[in-house]
């Protein structure tokens, strides 16, 4: 039996085959297919169903042809002659399955999992929009910020407000972790939160929750000495970070900044297609990243004289600076166009496509490697920064402590970027007048890391 899987879309999402194909068959072929569409019927009820559609997406897309020197089709004759009572048995085989592979990106996903991680890429949540922390004086649960245009900010709750009850629930001693999943709930319900505000008796605000745009872009203008620098920090490749990138630098732009930084320090990664969003933003010319897949086809991405700016750019980076980051960083380091500053990255270069199963589980399975502009394998390397700034133990937990200091003279990383960019230029020649940003396409969407 071949059940095809789906590709996750945003946007869209394709069935192939299944069911209603083989059925439309029945009248054309004889009892013996009719007996052979009845039992692949039968095992669609069946947790074997989900076991077989996750071996096939490996088999038909892993990077990989030899599958790690594993007799692949001895594994599917293995898994299928199993009886499994439940699919959480079934779940256990596929991920043993595919430990086989020695691949930790290529995973299985329960429906809980997957759908954490397509509401995660997609850039956007359900919910009332708010940033919460536990206060560590307090130790109550406090709105940190009310995003722009959610219906939190717009009922007009405020950063310093302590959240007293969800619906009634007291948060007294409550999680971070635990709240959100009592705030998050599907768009166009109601929610009541009890809050508690500085000179002001303790009061209920009634929400309405909706879809709301997750920011994974931050930016503001800095006055270092006699120039003008534009920090944006990118905190993932989502859906939306390429849209709210553009928005970043045309704003700056108009500020007239003199140089820019790029924080892209704790970043794991996200869609590669933002990735090369993005590195068009920043290069007008040259080579962004190519892939090869396990035919050893190679696909070379460009840039395509749409850059924003050609003003000089220092680029942050850390060990937790992965995949998308990397590649990003890889683009702009090896054609010149940013100074890098920090320290070794991570060293991730699997490309993963993220499919969907039929029971809401999900597979994300590696189908390419990747290699810089200059043919760098950074797999379990890392890149290597122009500038090494490692910041010590102590200095990371001034950093993590105190959140409001990154990203200013208080942070070894920040400072250094700031003392290159005053002395070297590396910015390129002038750019063309940009073009019109262009979304991703759907199925761009589907490749992730």
């Amino acid at each position: 039996m071949n059940q095809s899987a789906k590709s996750y879309s945003p946007l869209q999402v394709a069935l192939i085959g299944g069911a209603i194909a083989t059925t439309a068959a029945l009248s054309v072929f004889g009892p013996a297919w009719t007996r052979c569409v009845r039992a692949s019927l039968a095992m669609q009820d069946s947790p074997k169903t989900i076991v077989d559609q996750a071996w096939q997406v490996v088999n038909r897309e892993y990077v990989d042809g030899k599958f790690n020197q594993q007799d692949w089709l001895a594994v599917r004759k293995s898994l299928l002659s199993k009886e499994y009572s439940s699919t959480e048995e079934a779940y256990t085989a596929i991920r043993e399955a595919l430990q086989k592979l020695g691949d930790p990106y290529t995973r299985f996903m329960d429906p809980k999992q997957y759908e954490a991680l397509t509401s995660q890429t997609s850039g956007e949540v359900s919910g009332i929009g708010i940033r919460m922390e536990l206060n560590e004086k307090t130790k109550r649960l406090t709105v940190v910020e009310a995003i722009d245009n959610s219906p939190a900010l717009k009922a007009g709750i405020k950063a310093g407000d302590v959240i007293v009850a969800i619906d009634g629930k007291a948060t007294l001693k409550m999680k971070v972790d635990d709240a959100s999943k009592l705030i998050r709930g599907k768009a166009g319900t109601p929610i009541t939160l009890r809050l508690q505000r500085t000179g002001r008796s303790p009061f209920e605000l009634k929400l309405t929750r909706a879809n709301i745009e997750v920011p994974t872009v931050r930016y503001t203008l800095k006055q270092e000495g006699n120039r003008r620098v534009g920090y944006i920090r990118l905190q993932e490749f989502s859906a939306h970070a390429a849209e709210q990138m553009q928005r970043a630098i045309r704003d700056l732009n108009s500020k007239k900044v003199d140089a820019y930084v790029l924080d892209l320090r704790g970043n794991p990664g996200g869609l590669l297609q933002a990735s090369i969003e993005i590195a068009r933003m920043w290069l007008d010319n040259g080579a962004i990243v190519k892939t090869v897949d396990r035919q050893g086809q190679s696909d070379e991405t460009k840039a395509n004289r749409t850059a924003l700016t050609n003003r000089p750019l220092a680029i942050l980076v850390d060990g937790n600076s992965a995949s998308a980051s990397e590649i990003l960083t890889g683009a702009l380091k090896d054609n010149n166009r940013a100074v890098v500053v920090g320290s070794q990255t991570f060293g991730k270069a699997l490309v993963q496509s993220v499919h969907e199963l039929s029971d809401g589980s999900g597979l994300a399975v590696t189908i390419a490697h990747y290699y810089t502009p200059k043919g760098t394998d950074i797999n379990h390397k890392g890149i290597t920064p122009d500038i090494e700034q490692k910041l010590t133990d102590a200095q990371e937990r001034q950093l993590a402590y105190n959140p409001n200091l990154v990203g200013t003279k208080s942070d070894p990383q920040y400072a250094r970027a700031i003392a290159i960019l005053s002395t070297r230029n590396y910015a390129q020649p002038p750019v063309n007048q940009p073009s019109s940003f262009q979304p991703m396409s759907v199925r761009a969407r589907d490749l992730q890391f």
